[in-house]
């Protein structure tokens, strides 16, 4: 089974939003960097946060939103073994992947996704694990 590990959402004003998500629920907030797209990383428990740890909870993130880019709205990511395998699982279905799948540094492979009634989803094959 390949569970729900991360979720994302846009923003249009990155200190207002972690302003509000740490306020508000107490999460911790990393502002990445332009070479992350400005990412702002959102840790909501504690304990291992990589995105294939087992736990009860996950973590996410926020994006800066873009007024040229669609569909950007809340969305979850699920956790995959293998993304090719996974994409074309996908399409099989009935979905849609939204592109290649983009190396996200230190994390894994990523790729976004629409399901059969137009919800945009993504996906993300992780890194392996050092043991």
């Amino acid at each position: 089974m390949n569970p729900v590990v991360h979720f994302e959402m846009p923003y249009d004003d990155r200190e207002r939003i972690a302003r509000f998500y740490r306020e508000a629920f107490g999460w911790k907030l990393e502002m990445l960097g332009a070479e992350m797209g400005n990412y702002v990383l959102a840790t909501t428990l504690e304990g291992d946060t990589r995105p294939d740890a087992p736990r009860g909870g996950i973590n996410g993130g926020f994006f800066p939103r873009d007024p040229k880019m669609p569909g950007q709205h809340p969305s979850v990511v699920i956790g995959v073994q293998d993304i090719q395998q996974s994409m074309k699982a996908v399409k099989q279905a009935g979905g849609e992947v939204l592109g290649a799948p983009m190396e996200i540094p230190g994390v894994g492979q990523y790729v976004a996704f629409h399901d059969t009634e137009g919800n945009r989803l993504s996906m993300l094959q992780p890194l392996p694990r050092s043991q």
